[in-house]
């Protein structure tokens, strides 16, 4: 048995499959995978993220531990309430994860991925040093995903008015602490919508006053396929600690300025980018019949092999895609081995479905 977030009884009565995910009892659908998924894109639906590793950094050097830390700069969240992107890489600029950075009033809150809790952890801890700085894991806290076109809209009518009135004013990538919880216009998606943060106890009554709202509930397959039509990494899968962000579609997270800034990895990517880099993340569309998987090998002429890292059926497509890793030096053709025979794929930009729009 694994780890239950605040809500597994819910998902049990609403007929969730559930599946282990990162030694986590999660919801994989609740009937169907694929309608869930058009769900999100044509209306809105709520995920339970609550197995997510939220951490507050407090103390007088946040912000220069983070800078130390973190390959983005923190120096660009301009006033609370800001929000960003950024790797957390290892010496030899490998990804130790990815998360969701915000600034708030105390000082910073990291959104780390369930299934590198422990290994992020005992990193941060070991990065401190002599820097002045407090690190509190917030177990004691939920979080929910409600992601899709009309989900703000939504989530307004359902709260209090002054929170109403966040959701409103809340730019992308901002969020802002209400009472007791905080609203952040973030996802996973590609989709425009929120991520909540709040007490645990409260979250089972607002899950149930979402789906009483007609907000359907969206199992982690959907937000697999979501994730992927949006060109977003999954960790362990298109990042990990032998990747570099600049093999993973990521260089635009590095703030390379003020080039006095050494945080950690930086050496190595400065020398991966003298030396050029090797292999670079496209997308692969699959005009026949069959499934992109990930492992399956990329062959393109005269360049060279890679290797499939995300692969599925597109809902919104119709086809199957995936995200891969190639050389550097790549063509806008290549094939595909799947079950010992080759299929012609497409390449393109890592980047197929955002805002319900297709990219491809």
């Amino acid at each position: 048995m694994g780890q239950r977030t605040p809500l597994y009884d819910l998902h049990l009565a609403l007929g969730a499959k559930m599946v282990d995910f990162g030694g986590w009892d999660m919801p994989l659908h609740y009937g169907s995978q694929v309608e869930e998924h058009h769900q999100v894109r044509r209306d809105c639906g709520v995920f339970d993220v609550s197995h997510m590793t939220v951490i507050d950094v407090t103390g007088p050097q946040a912000k220069e531990w983070l800078q130390h830390l973190l390959a983005n700069d923190v120096d660009r969240l301009h006033g609370c309430g800001r929000a960003l992107y950024s790797a957390m890489l290892n010496e030899q600029g490998g990804v130790v994860d990815d998360m969701i950075v915000y600034r708030t009033e105390a000082g910073y809150r990291l959104v780390v991925n369930a299934a590198t809790r422990d290994q992020d952890m005992a990193w941060m801890q070991a990065q401190l040093g002599a820097f002045d700085v407090q690190l509190h894991e917030r177990p004691e806290l939920a979080m929910l995903a409600i992601q899709g076109p009309h989900a703000r809209q939504k989530i307004a009518e359902l709260v209090t008015q002054s929170r109403g009135t966040l959701i409103h004013q809340l730019k992308p990538f901002e969020g802002q602490a209400d009472g007791d919880w905080f609203i952040a216009r973030t996802g996973y998606t590609g989709e425009d919508g929120l991520e909540i943060v709040l007490p645990a106890d409260q979250a089972p009554g607002f899950f149930n006053d979402l789906v009483g709202a007609g907000i359907s509930p969206i199992g982690l397959g959907a937000r697999d396929t979501l994730r992927l039509e949006a060109g977003m990494n999954l960790y362990g899968q298109d990042i990990h600690q032998d990747v570099s962000p600049l093999a993973a579609n990521m260089a635009w997270s590095i703030a390379w300025a003020p080039a006095e800034r050494d945080f950690i990895g930086r050496a190595a990517l400065e020398a991966e980018l003298a030396a050029g880099v090797q292999y670079k993340l496209v997308g692969l569309v699959l005009e026949e019949r069959g499934v992109l998987r990930a492992h399956q090998v990329v062959r393109i002429a005269n360049v060279g092999e890679g290797e499939i890292t995300s692969g599925s059926f597109s809902p919104t497509l119709s086809k199957s895609i995936a995200l891969a890793r190639v050389p550097t030096a790549t063509a806008d053709r290549a094939e595909v081995e799947i079950r010992g025979k080759w299929y012609p794929v497409r390449v393109v930009k890592p980047t197929f479905v955002r805002h319900g729009k297709t990219l491809i």
